[in-house]
C-alpha cells in the first residue's frame, strides 16, 4: 500500500485529471513512440488516430486516482489489462519506460501546478501499481505455458486452410510450423496475431477470437473485413494478401471471458463476427444437458456465419433463434428485424440464466439495456468488446426497433 501523503496527494488529483487526463495521455503516447517507436508494435494504431486509447488510458489513471485506498474495487478492470498484456508479451522491463513518460506527460501538461510532492507521489502509486500488473501478468505467464504445447511471446503459425464462410467474413485455420502441437485454451478466448504489411512502418497486432473447439488439427480464427476511415488495414491485408502456406505470428491464447462453473441455462446473444467467441463456447458443450438458446443476429443469410455449425449440434435441449434485420426473399428465420424486448420475453428460459454476448458496439449497448428489462430471468451478463469498454458507457439510443 503506498504511503498515506501519497495516497492523499494522489486523491487530490482526481478533479484535474478529470479536466486535463486526457490531455495528458495524448502527450504521453506522442512522447512514447517518439522516444521508442518499437512500442508502436504493441499498440492498435487506429484506436490512436480515433483518439479512443487516450481516452481509455485517462480513465484508467482517474479510476486509479480516485480509488487508490480500494484497490479491490479496480481488480476486475486490473485483470482484464492484464490479459490484454500478457497477449502481447508486455514485459517488466516495460513498465519504467511506461512511467517515467507518464509523469514526464503531467509535467508537460499541468507546467508549474505539478509540484515535485506531486511528481513524487504519482511516481510511487504508479510504481506500486505497476508491481501488481507485473505479477499479475508473471502468473498468467506461468499458467499459460504450463498448458499443454503451451509457450510465451510469439510463435510462428502456417495457414492450412482459408475458408470464407460469407460474404464478409473468412476463417484461416492455424497450425504450428514446428509440429509442437496445438495450444491448449479456454473456448471464449483470443489469440494476439501480429504482422508486417507492406508500405507500412511498423508491425500490426490485432486480438481475434478463437472461433472453434474440438478441432485437433487447426486452430481457427475467422476475421470480417472492415472498411471505413479508420479500421480495415489488418482485415483487408488478411482477407486480400493472406493464404494457405503463409506464415503468421500468435500469441498464445488469452483472456477471461469463457463460460463459468454454473449449470443453469444459457443464452448466447451474437451479432456479425461477434458470433466467434460464442461458437466456441457452444462447441465446447457438445453433449452438455444444460438449457441453452442461442440468438444471431444479421442482416440476412448473406451475412450469416456458422448457420449449419450451430445446427448440427441442436439436441432437445438447444433452441436456435435466427434474427434477420433486411432478410431476403427465400432466407429462413424466426424473427424480421431487431432484437426486442417482445423476443427476448419469448425465448429467455423460466429459469435464471447466464448470458453470454458479443457484437458491434451499438448492438451490446442496445442489448445491455434490454437485458436490464428481464432482470428476473437472468443470474448475469458478460460480454467480451475488443474496443475500448468505455465506448459501451454511452448507450445507442437511435438504433430502430421494430
Amino acid at each position: 500500500m503506498a504511503s498515506k501523503s501519497t495516497i492523499e496527494i494522489v486523491k487530490s488529483t482526481a478533479p484535474v485529471l478529470k479536466e486535463y487526463g486526457e490531455q495528458i495521455t495524448k502527450v504521453f503516447y506522442k512522447k512514447l513512440f517518439e522516444t521508442h517507436p518499437d512500442l508502436r508494435n504493441l499498440f492498435n494504431m487506429t484506436n490512436q488516430v480515433k483518439g479512443t486509447q487516450p481516452k481509455v488510458l485517462a480513465n484508467a489513471i482517474i479510476q486509479y486516482a480516485t480509488y487508490i485506498e480500494t484497490p479491490e474495487v479496480l481488480l476486475q478492470a486490473v485483470n482484464s489489462i492484464a490479459h490484454k498484456h500478457s497477449s502481447l508479451s508486455i514485459t517488466p522491463e516495460m513498465y519504467p519506460i511506461v512511467g517515467e513518460t507518464l509523469l514526464w506527460a503531467i509535467k508537460e501538461v499541468l507546467g508549474d501546478a505539478a509540484t515535485p510532492d506531486i511528481i513524487g507521489a504519482w511516481a510511487e502509486a504508479y510504481g506500486e501499481l505497476a508491481e501488481i500488473f507485473i505479477a499479475k501478468e508473471d502468473s498468467i505467464y506461468r499458467e499459460q505455458k504450463s498448458r499443454m504445447n503451451g509457450y510465451n511471446g510469439q510463435k510462428e503459425f502456417k495457414v492450412v486452410r482459408k475458408i470464407e464462410e460469407n460474404k464478409h467474413i473468412t476463417s484461416f485455420y492455424l497450425n504450428t510450423t514446428d509440429g509442437s502441437g496445438l495450444p491448449e485454451f479456454t473456448p471464449g478466448q483470443y489469440i494476439s496475431l501480429t504482422l508486417s504489411i507492406p508500405g507500412t512502418d511498423h508491425l500490426h497486432t490485432r486480438n481475434y477470437s478463437l472461433s472453434d473447439y474440438g478441432n485437433k488439427e487447426a486452430l481457427r480464427i475467422s476475421v470480417k473485413r472492415e472498411s471505413g476511415k479508420y479500421k480495415g488495414l489488418v482485415s483487408n491485408y488478411l482477407h486480400d494478401q493472406v493464404g494457405e502456406g503463409d506464415i503468421l505470428s500468435l500469441g498464445m491464447p488469452s483472456g477471461e471471458f469463457y463460460l463459468n462453473s454454473n449449470k443453469g441455462p444459457l443464452v448466447f446473444l451474437a451479432a456479425g463476427v461477434g458470433i466467434t467467441p460464442l461458437i466456441s463456447m457452444y462447441k465446447s458443450l457438445k453433449g452438455s444437458e444444460r438449457e441453452i438458446v442461442f440468438v444471431q443476429c444479421a442482416k440476412n443469410s448473406e451475412s450469416h456465419a456458422f448457420r449449419n455449425e450451430i445446427e448440427s449440434q441442436k439436441t432437445d435441449n438447444v433452441t436456435s433463434v435466427v434474427i434477420y434485420e433486411e432478410p431476403l426473399s427465400n432466407d429462413i428465420f424466426d424473427f424480421k428485424g431487431y432484437l426486442t424486448s417482445k423476443v427476448l420475453n419469448d425465448i429467455l428460459p423460466s429459469s435464471p440464466s447466464d448470458v453470454y454476448m458479443c457484437g458491434p458496439k451499438s448492438f451490446m449497448a442496445y442489448a445491455l439495456d434490454l437485458l436490464k428489462e428481464h432482470e428476473g430471468k437472468i443470474s448475469d451478463v458478460h460480454f467480451e468488446f475488443f474496443g475500448p469498454k468505455e465506448e459501451l458507457e454511452t448507450q445507442i439510443n437511435n438504433l430502430p426497433v421494430n
